[in-house]
């Protein structure tokens, strides 16, 4: 089955609050539609992730980040520099643009771009933000391949688009919150760096 065929089932399992399996460019990642709760509980019982912590957005274009996030200009440049790429940033949700249990009940929203194809066309196909988490079991190693991905899961992950993560470090997360970059996970994407492009004079 080529890609085209595999995006198209795994859009219409996404929109029928399935949980779906895909590469990105850091690790293998899990998907679900951001406004579906059932969906939401169904990838939780999955990953046997904590019910406190919150999911990343993940987005087809970085145009749409504000749509559901605060973005002031220091961020406008961080979003210009890196993204898309292995950045997630944590901006002040825009109210109301995201169900509550998304960022369970936080005023903080953690928003991603991509850039590997497969993540991309399917993004593009739902034409909603996914909440994307590595695919792995609370606490373990996360899978870099779809293989990986169905030895872990087994039949709890039913569409997985075949393929391979680009690199194995997970993304850098930072917050810009209050005019101040933090990272709060160390990825590919330094610290100095976001410092350097944030707090441009």
């Amino acid at each position: 089955m080529g890609l085209k065929e595999e995006i198209l089932l795994a859009k219409e399992a996404l929109l029928k609050g399935e949980v779906v399996a895909f590469p990105t460019e850091t690790v293998m990642g899990l998907g679900v539609v951001f406004n579906n709760y059932q969906a939401y509980s169904l990838l939780n019982k999955i990953k046997e992730r904590p019910e406190d912590k919150p999911y990343t957005l993940m987005l087809k274009d970085k145009s749409e980040m504000s749509k559901y996030g605060i973005i002031d200009e220091g961020t406008q440049r961080v979003i210009d520099k890196f993204i898309p790429g292995s950045l997630t940033i944590l901006v002040p949700l825009k109210k109301g643009s995201v169900p509550s249990y998304v960022t369970h009940d936080s005023d903080v929203i953690g928003m991603r771009v991509p850039t590997n194809i497969e993540a991309l066309e399917l993004l593009k196909a739902v034409n909603l933000p996914l909440l994307v988490p590595s695919a792995n079991k609370s606490g373990s190693k996360p899978a870099v391949n779809s293989k990986e991905v169905k030895e872990i899961f087994k039949n709890e992950v039913k569409n997985i688009i075949s393929g391979e993560a680009k690199g194995e470090v997970p993304s850098t997360i930072v917050s810009l919150l209050n005019g101040e970059v933090k990272v709060v996970r160390q990825g590919p994407i330094s610290e100095e760096e976001i410092k350097k492009v944030y707090y441009l004079k």
